[in-house]
């Protein structure tokens, strides 16, 4: 067997991949750039659609505040010029002023918020809306009360001018009463007339005789007439008898009954006798009375003075004598 040498086989060439491994990186290359760049599209599409929410939830925050702090406004001028008639209002609804403290703790709550949703200020405008319907019927009482007071003025008024009248009347009424009265009262004052003082001397047996001779008088009769007067009604009547000695000095002695009494015109006086008169009236009546005393009657001129209801109504005097050697 003939022995032949192993002969070289033919080698396939190589197939180069590279171009496409390249092609590959670079369509994964443009693929991620293409993604990145729709992202990054997409992403400023986002931000500039917040922005554009944070804009207008912004704006609506700002319109939301300015019809609250309007709102605000309103009820303080509204409280601040009526505070008397809101005062009232508050205390007669009390279940009002509830809802707008409630309403007013709400608004403000949702404004406080920084990140207050566009419905949550939605919700914060629909209350500003509640708050303004019930300023609105605050508004509506107000005017009403304004108008009720309007009615009391006027109604105090005239009352006040109706009770000044009354009063001026009244006043005019007591004034003449009371000048009707002073006539009557000083009408009703007695008189006294026919007034005689009488120096006594009494004789043995009970026997009395008249003299003038001092050293033998014992006793001062005071007679006299209270005349007939149509005003004084019948009654006891007091009359005050002031007896003066020669030396011009008021008899008084307090364990005989004297005292003082006041006068009209003259102040405080000093009587020797108080005299009760049963007066009838539009009658006369006679009066009298002795005066006795524990010394010896003077010489000189005895006076006596007869008061009635503070008025002097009469006098009277006699004169004792000093006696002669066999008198």
């Amino acid at each position: 067997m003939s022995y032949e040498p192993n002969k070289p086989q033919a080698t396939q060439p190589q197939k180069d991949n590279r171009n496409i491994i390249y092609g590959v990186l670079v369509a994964a290359l443009l693929g991620t750039w293409g993604y990145i760049i729709y992202d990054k599209s997409k992403t400023s599409e986002k931000i500039d659609q917040l922005q554009t929410q944070y804009v207008n939830v912004d704006s609506s925050r700002n319109e939301v505040q300015q019809l609250y702090n309007s709102s605000l406004a309103r009820l303080d001028s509204l409280t601040g010029a009526n505070q008397q008639l809101t005062d009232s209002l508050s205390s007669q609804n009390s279940d009002r002023s509830k809802e707008i403290a409630k309403l007013n703790a709400e608004i403000k709550s949702i404004l406080g918020n920084k990140k207050a949703t566009a419905g949550e200020l939605a919700t914060a405008k629909r209350k500003i809306s509640e708050l303004n319907n019930t300023i609105t019927t605050y508004v509506a009482e107000i005017e009403k009360l304004k108008g009720e007071n309007l009615e009391l003025t006027a109604r105090n008024e005239q009352i006040t001018t109706e009770k000044q009248a009354v009063e001026r009347n009244l006043e005019e009424t007591n004034v003449a009463k009371k000048q009707l009265e002073d006539k009557v009262d000083v009408g009703s004052t007695l008189h006294a007339s026919g007034i005689n003082v009488i120096a006594i001397n009494e004789k043995s047996g009970g026997k009395e005789k008249a003299t003038s001779t001092a050293k033998r008088v014992d006793k001062l009769r005071i007679a006299f007439n209270v005349d007939e007067n149509r005003i004084t009604t019948s009654g006891d009547k007091e009359l005050y008898v002031c007896l003066y000695g020669p030396d011009g000095q008021p008899i008084s002695i307090p364990a005989y009954g004297s005292g003082t009494f006041n006068t009209r015109e003259e102040g405080q006086k000093f009587f020797t006798n108080k005299v009760n008169v049963n007066y009838e009236q539009g009658k006369r009546s006679a009066v009298s009375f002795d005066w006795r005393q524990d010394q010896t009657f003077k010489t000189g001129d005895y006076r006596v003075e007869i008061y009635n209801n503070g008025f002097k109504i009469g006098e009277g005097v006699t004169k004792l004598k000093k006696g002669g050697l066999f008198s």
